[in-house]
């Protein structure tokens, strides 16, 4: 499993189009190009003007589809889905798109982040009488639009918005359009683009070049934006926005092709890079990177330090997922199996590792080991990200303070554990000036949380259900 090798799990991944004939196969290929944000299960609906049809299932895009599920999805608009499990199980029933069939109409969801307050709506809908038919806070934006009850489809999804808090990027599908929304905050990425007269949407710009769409403009908080037959048009939900994108998306989740509001996630890494050789000089005699996110920065790293780039460390994409090991001894030869480090390149040599994150430890550990015994003579590691010190609520598996080990130990105690001869972050202020985000927004316009605490929501305890505040409950 992908958490073998790193300690961040990457959200989900949508993605849409509208107006064109081949939808279902364009939502294919996007899809594919955001299997990195999710590999637990994969799925697409389609609408032909009189009905919404549905294939999904679980495991990775090529597991779930193929030419003939493909050809039964006929139709001019689709919305797509890669899971990554977040919120819910990792079930079927929890495999998204979801499908809402009614006597009048149906709806289609796909949603990546994480509603903070979805157990209290859950638990004050049930109290109203609600069934909920998955473990997935995507059906609690379902039953918030059927129960909002206005005769528009858009203000219905309005009204539900507003009682939602977290992190969403939303595609909704209806027999005659396909709706977008964004939470208040930006918290995960999602942009427009055009293909030919057709319309698409994505969790991330690189699905976009894979069909050869055209990016127009991302999706902006707090904005609702409809897109049928009659062109697209843009309303807003939310007025009270304060653009907080992840900085994750930065450091590790988006692809380096990838774009998040007109800033190239390569680029943006890179300069992570050159801001920790500023902040965290050391003599070496090489430098490199973990793949695959990690490159970058190392190229960075080693551009301003004037210290060579190496592949000290090659990916081998050809292994299974190393849950399946049946032994924790076995297991821990996952990182091995994933990873090689290349003798001929570190041996003897002092050695800068970058890495964009240590979550847990556990696999910075494994990989200091691998090259100190392909015969590294010091392995400095450096991180191209403050420490992680406080949990993600809005759509990354690390939930609890206690995985952190950050949260727990000094910088020293963290050396110490993994065997490097040094190791550094990047400071938060290099971070942001890395990224280069505009000034004058709040924080440069990022969610920081996980590294300062400052959540941009207000975050609701799962043990707490305080519905009388979201839904006027008793």
């Amino acid at each position: 499993m992908r958490a073998e090798i790193k300690g961040l799990n990457e959200e989900c991944g949508v993605f849409g189009v509208w107006g064109h004939v081949d939808a279902a196969s364009i939502t294919y290929y996007g899809l594919h190009s955001l299997q990195h944000r999710g590999q637990e299960g994969a799925g697409i609906v389609v609408t032909d003007g009189d009905k919404l049809n549905i294939h999904k299932g679980m495991g990775l895009v090529n597991d779930v589809f193929n030419t003939d599920s493909l050809e039964h999805l006929k139709g001019h608009g689709a919305i797509g889905h890669v899971r990554y499990t977040t919120a819910g199980g990792s079930d079927f029933i929890n495999c998204q798109p979801l499908l809402f069939n009614s006597q009048t109409s149906s709806l289609a969801l796909a949603h990546n982040g994480n509603i903070v307050n979805a157990t209290a709506l859950k638990h004050q809908l049930e109290h109203q009488g609600s069934i909920f038919q998955t473990t997935s806070d995507t059906e609690v934006i379902a039953h918030l639009i059927k129960r909002s009850g206005y005769p528009n489809l858009q203000d219905s999804i309005k009204n539900a918005l507003t009682m939602v808090k977290g992190a969403y990027a939303l595609a909704c599908l209806v027999e005659d359009a396909m709706i977008v929304a964004l939470d208040p905050n930006g918290l995960r990425p999602l942009a427009i683009g055009k293909l030919g007269d057709a319309y698409v949407v994505s969790s991330e710009t690189c699905a976009f070049d894979i069909i050869g769409a055209e990016h127009v403009r991302d999706v902006q908080p707090g904005e609702l934006i409809t897109i049928n037959d009659e062109g697209m048009h843009v309303d807003r939900f939310s007025l009270a926005t304060n653009r907080s994108i992840c900085s994750m998306e930065y450091v590790y989740f988006a692809r380096p092709d990838s774009s998040v509001d007109g800033i190239n996630i390569h680029m943006a890494r890179k300069n992570l890079g050159r801001k920790l050789a500023d902040e965290a000089p050391v003599e070496a005699d090489v430098v490199t990177g973990v793949p695959d996110s990690s490159i970058s920065a190392a190229i960075g790293y080693a551009e301003t330090s004037g210290i060579p780039y190496e592949l000290g460390l090659i990916k081998n994409r050809y292994v299974g997922r190393t849950f399946i090991q049946p032994s924790q001894a076995l297991r821990e030869q996952g990182v091995k199996m994933k990873l090689s480090a290349v003798r001929g390149v570190v041996e003897g040599k002092r050695v800068v590792m970058v890495d964009d994150s240590i979550v847990r430890g556990t696999t910075a550990r494994r990989i200091v080991r691998l090259l100190k015994e392909a015969g590294a003579a010091e392995v400095h590691v450096r991180i191209s990200s403050p420490p992680i010190i406080n949990p993600c609520y809005y759509g990354i598996d690390t939930s609890t303070k206690g995985e952190l080990i950050a949260s727990t130990k000094t910088v020293e105690d963290i050396r110490e554990e993994m065997g490097a001869d040094s190791l550094a972050y990047l400071s938060v202020d290099g971070l942001k000036d890395g990224i280069g985000r505009p000034d004058n927004m709040p924080n440069c316009g990022q969610c920081l949380a996980c590294f300062t605490g400052e959540y941009p929501t207000e975050i609701f305890p799962e043990a707490d259900h305080p519905y009388d505040k979201v839904l006027g409950g008793k």
